[in-house]
């Protein structure tokens, strides 16, 4: 049993654990949101925060080794790739979503009143009541991340590469000054997100990631995943002790960083995250999360007997939601992505943005040609 060398890193082609992760974390949300008291140990209520370290990491891996391998970021390709990932199949969910309050006439108000919002990735200023589509705000933060951070990394990094580190500093700095009473509960979500982006930046060079190299041994990785699911079941009292939710989610989001490098040397961790199941869950978790609501309609009409707020009715919606996911992932995202990739590749044919490849590492640690890691909006970014 050894490490994970950096090399070995950095060839990698796909994060398949992080895929199991996602997976996991969609499931707890939809318990959070469906499953009642009995599934409260579950504390789902945290699980979206697993994606932002996961989303930070990722886009932000696939940002630096885009870097080394073609001598720049290509913004316009980073911003195309989240437009054919993210928008259509929220638009798509959101307008099935709206299909199906109006003619159910269930809180069809509500959701009309906030429909400006969400169209406009806005939601997460509007969290209270009972609003249809309310758990798309997670998407909105995203989104915003998305908007500003490429470009700050490559303004940073256009200047030196050793201000890539002070800037994710900074930026989490900035993200829990409580500039407002909104921005309080909301900043925290960003600096979770660049909690993930920081842990990308450090393993990205060598020195970094012998910092946590370390946690790749399997006994190590072992004992890390086994302190990860002490903290995680034990955040109501963390809660309690520190008179709320926000310190519990940025120490949160700390652990999830600390657990990541864990997942990628060889071990139970690994191995019990790549299986085959929760891959295939993982590759339609944006799907997923997105139709909960709707999959809660669904089951309320064809499974009346169920009650609500129960484990059982839990897991009703979370199958109904993976059968309408992977009709969406097949059907929807995979074509939208294939779309996005053809137009990025016209537009580089036409309009062409790329300088001549710089080596960026020594031949004991070639940066392979990989394709995106997989990222935010969930799925492979690519």
């Amino acid at each position: 049993m050894r490490t994970l060398s950096h090399a070995e890193f950095l060839a990698l082609r796909r994060f398949d654990a992080l895929d199991g992760l996602r997976a996991v974390a969609a499931v707890i949300v939809i318990f959070f949101h469906c499953g009642g008291a009995k599934t409260a140990f579950l504390s789902g209520w945290i699980g979206v925060h697993i994606f932002f370290v996961v989303s930070g990491f990722l886009i932000t891996t696939l940002m630096l080794r885009e870097k080394d391998r073609t001598g720049r970021i290509s913004l316009r390709g980073f911003y195309l790739r989240r437009i054919f990932r993210i928008v259509p199949l929220y638009y798509l969910v959101l307008a099935a979503t709206a299909v199906g309050v109006y003619r159910s006439g269930y809180s069809w108000s509500v959701l009309r009143n906030h429909l400006p919002h969400f169209l406009g990735f806005m939601g997460e200023y509007h969290l209270a009541g009972d609003t249809p589509y309310l758990h798309a705000w997670t998407i909105g933060i995203e989104q915003k991340f998305y908007l500003v951070w490429p470009l700050a990394l490559v303004l940073a990094s256009a200047v030196s590469r050793k201000l890539r580190v002070p800037l994710a500093v900074a930026a989490i700095v900035l993200a829990l000054v409580p500039w407002s009473p909104t921005w309080k509960s909301m900043g925290i979500h960003y600096s979770v997100l660049l909690t993930g982006a920081l842990l990308a930046v450090v393993l990205h060079h060598r020195r970094g990631y012998a910092l946590f190299r370390p946690l790749t041994h399997p006994l190590v990785g072992v004992a890390v995943l086994a302190a990860f699911l002490v903290l995680h079941l034990h955040l109501s009292e963390m809660t309690k002790y520190f008179g709320g939710e926000l310190t519990v989610i940025f120490l949160y989001g700390l652990g999830v960083a600390a657990l990541l490098p864990s997942l990628f040397g060889p071990g139970p961790g690994r191995w019990a995250l790549s299986l085959r199941p929760l891959v295939f869950v993982g590759e339609r978790s944006y799907a997923l999360y997105l139709v909960q609501a709707l999959a809660v309609g669904v089951v309320a009409v064809l499974a009346p007997w169920l009650p609500g707020g129960t484990p059982l009715f839990a897991t009703a919606v979370t199958l109904v939601s993976l059968f309408a996911a992977d009709g969406l992932y097949r059907w929807v995202e995979q074509p939208m992505i294939g779309n996005g990739r053809r137009l990025i590749k016209w537009l580089d044919g036409r309009f062409p943005t790329s300088r001549p490849a710089v080596p960026a590492q020594s031949a004991a640690e070639p940066t392979p040609d990989r394709r995106a890691p997989v990222a935010a909006g969930w799925r492979r970014s690519g």
